[in-house]
């Protein structure tokens, strides 16, 4: 790659660096120590590579998933806002979750007793197991994890209606030739909302939410949403390996359910809540960081409330193209 004369140009010259295309003009770049892994799947390309700053990384499709380094902040902001607002969830459903780290963070919860995890991506699941088993530290070895390779759409089709407390997407962004855009439609979220039990709580990770960038998808996801759920919050946290504040969009099946933004602080009820549970020393999360979380900006919740675009099947949203975001390596010089 040709470099210019400009300042910083130079550090480039130095070691292999992997290079993320965020959008035209603005890119981000690892200088990396290690390929761990670098392959294509059925579905997609993965790689596991070991950074300087960040620890291990997995890429998908070019994409930067999750870091060593923060992958905490992430996943334990992806579930415990929807397990800790229900009273008890006892079965809960993951689509994708590759890592493992999502089901790590449900089994936390004691109440749980069963939880199916359903990603399509067997290569990425066996991959993070021998390069990255940080991620699900054991969970897959408890009894109480269901581990499905599978289209996670069809294996939720096949739950029972009504049967299950918390469905938590994990997914990958919705990328035009990307596995993953049909799980952020309204025909999805439809079929989502008949598999919750009464208290039912859905919730999905949403992409890039910063003040510049969250009318990509994090919006439409939110407006998508409350077009089939009475209740919906979206939230956000900031994941420094991600360089955008990440956002998220939980709903709930009940109108008359506690409001999750509020309502579940109140009174301390959300930190006793955690304390019953055996969660008050969480790394992350805890009532202060939820209601940080769930208090948007002035700029970020007006573009929710101004959204009119709705996410289906048929006229879908995509974050980018699965090329926009190809990821380079630099040989070392």
């Amino acid at each position: 790659m040709a470099h210019t004369s400009g300042i910083g140009a130079d550090v480039f010259d130095n070691g292999n660096w992997y290079h993320e295309v965020l959008e035209d003009g603005l890119a981000i770049s690892y200088r990396v120590e290690e390929v761990l892994h670098k392959g294509q799947s059925k579905f997609q390309t993965v790689e596991v590579v070991k950074t300087k700053p960040f620890g291990r990384l997995l890429i998908t499709d070019g994409l930067m998933q999750s870091s060593e380094d923060d992958e905490y902040v992430y996943h334990q902001s992806l579930v415990h806002p929807a397990l800790a607002g229900h009273p008890e969830p006892k079965k809960v459903f993951i689509a994708g979750g590759g890592e493992g780290a999502t089901l790590r963070e449900v089994l936390k919860h004691p109440s749980v007793e069963e939880c199916k995890m359903v990603d399509i991506d067997g290569e990425v699941v066996d991959m993070c197991a021998k390069h990255t088993p940080f991620y699900s530290a054991g969970a897959y070895d408890s009894p109480r994890a269901k581990l499905v390779i599978g289209d996670a759409k069809a294996g939720l089709e096949a739950e029972n209606d009504g049967s299950i407390d918390v469905i938590i997407c994990d997914l990958s962004d919705p990328l035009d030739g990307g596995p993953c855009y049909q799980l952020y439609t309204t025909s999805f979220y439809e079929m989502c909302k008949s598999k919750l039990a009464p208290g039912g709580v859905l919730v999905t990770q949403s992409g890039c939410a910063a003040v510049r960038d969250c009318k990509a998808v994090f919006t439409p996801i939110n407006k998508t949403l409350r077009e089939v759920f009475p209740r919906v919050w979206g939230y956000t946290v900031c994941v420094p390996s991600f360089c955008s504040e990440w956002g998220f969009n939980v709903a709930t099946k009940d109108a008359d359910h506690v409001d999750l933004y509020t309502g579940i602080t109140a009174n301390g009820e959300l930190d006793k809540r955690l304390a019953a549970r055996g969660l008050g020393n969480l790394s992350y999360y805890d009532s202060i960081s939820h209601t940080r979380m769930f208090s948007l900006n002035r700029t970020v919740r007006e573009a929710c409330e101004r959204e009119t675009r709705v996410m289906t099947v048929e006229n879908p949203l995509f974050m980018c193209s699965t090329d926009t975001h190809a990821g380079v390596f630099e040989p070392e010089k």
